[in-house]
């Protein structure tokens, strides 16, 4: 059965389509979307691109529309919860789609697995440390792409918001409802286990 959006309407005449000085914050666009419902397609507008590649980047394209819209229609019935402590709504959301992420983690294994058998570039284990400045699934070696697949669905999460969303670990730290220590803590074992991962292969 296909999802619905959140409600197209585009915002008033005036209306910003990104937050700052100039715009509306996401968090002034929530609370007001409470009344006015059509307003939430701001919200829509500005993070469906970035969320759209980060569930891509996790379970691949087929299933990324379909993870995408969940996430905005979760939002939508969700915004009256939305805490103004929060200018910007990037962590909310992705931590709602790391929520739905999580119940398709078989389809994900299977997703980093069929990039390994893809096969990339000769292994580097430099490569393992870089995942985190700078992560494209299409780009993984397969050897990484296996490391994700062996991860625990905790240290995944944590990495993949950090590396593939670029967030920060305060950031990460919001979309997982846990102390930013603790994201340090996960996503520098996921590196160090990708990092181990390669080394041994290259030592094969």
């Amino acid at each position: 059965m296909p999802v619905t959006h959140p409600p197209p309407a585009r915002p008033p005449d005036g209306a910003v389509d990104a937050p700052g000085p100039t715009g509306p914050t996401d968090a002034a666009v929530i609370e007001r979307s409470r009344a006015e419902p059509e307003l939430f397609s701001l919200i829509f507008d500005r993070y469906h691109a970035r969320i759209h590649r980060y569930a891509a980047a996790r379970l691949g394209m087929a299933a990324a529309e379909d993870i995408t819209a969940d996430t905005f229609l979760a939002a939508f019935d969700q915004r009256h919860r939305y805490d103004p402590a929060h200018p910007e709504a990037r962590a909310w959301l992705y931590g709602i789609a790391t929520r739905l992420i999580s119940r398709h983690r078989r389809a994900e294994v299977r997703f980093y697995r069929a990039m390994r058998r893809a096969g990339r570039q000769d292994a580097d284990p430099g490569h393992a440390d870089r995942v985190v400045d700078r992560m494209a699934a299409a780009q993984l070696h397969p050897e990484v792409a296996r490391g994700l697949a062996r991860l625990s669905k905790d240290d995944r999460a944590a990495l993949t918001l950090v590396a593939f969303a670029r967030l920060s670990y305060a950031e990460a730290a919001v979309a997982l409802g846990v102390p930013p220590g603790t994201v340090a803590s996960r996503v520098n074992r996921a590196r160090r286990k990708l990092r181990t991962a390669l080394e041994a292969l290259n030592d094969e």
